[in-house]
């Protein structure tokens, strides 16, 4: 794979059009996305998607709503509808976040210029990151988010499957130290 260039000597220069991303809760999706938006990529996410859905339903926004929201919407108009409702806003260089499907990646796959990025972390530093970000996660232990964990990973056809698609990244990028050290990654590997 080519080595990212540099324009002028600061701007980094990357050869992917599209950037997916997917990984465990907490990993630093995020912290990449933001990273990549300060590069000119756009961003979309297929959670976002979900919570457009629960609000139009004026329903609380809570980890376990969007888990069981983006699982009813796969199971009625197909397990890749919120990979191919972002893509219908995407206009240039997009960083795609919360990838959870293997049909969601296969139907990116046929997008031009994407590439599939894993983030990931030790557990039990993505559960003090999640509890630090004060959303309803939905898991007040560091038990009860491995627990949560266990039951995304493998979800059936229609459901959420971060194991499958950290299995079928492109490329992984391991969040466990500064931001920094993160920013180092993508440079490298983007």
């Amino acid at each position: 794979m080519p080595t990212p260039s540099r324009e002028n000597g600061t701007r980094t220069e990357f050869r992917y059009r599209l950037v997916g991303l997917t990984g465990t809760n907490g990993a630093g999706k995020g912290e990449v996305a933001a990273y990549l938006m300060k590069k000119g990529y756009a961003y979309v996410s297929l959670s976002d998607e979900i919570r457009e859905e629960l609000r139009r339903k004026g329903e609380e926004i809570t980890r376990d709503s969007l888990i069981a929201t983006g699982n009813a919407l796969r199971r009625r108009y197909g397990a890749d509808v919120l990979a191919r409702r972002v893509m219908k806003k995407v206009r240039a260089r997009t960083v795609i976040d919360s990838i959870r499907n293997g049909r969601e990646v296969a139907f990116l796959r046929q997008q031009k210029g994407f590439v599939l990025v894993a983030v990931e972390a030790p557990v039990e530093l993505r559960f003090e990151r999640a509890r630090q970000r004060g959303r309803a996660e939905s898991a007040g232990t560091l038990e009860e988010f491995v627990a949560k964990e266990k039951q995304e990973m493998q979800g059936g056809t229609s459901g959420q499957q971060i194991r499958h698609c950290l299995d079928l990244a492109d490329m992984t990028i391991v969040n466990d130290g500064s931001l920094q050290a993160l920013h180092r990654q993508i440079e490298e590997r983007l």
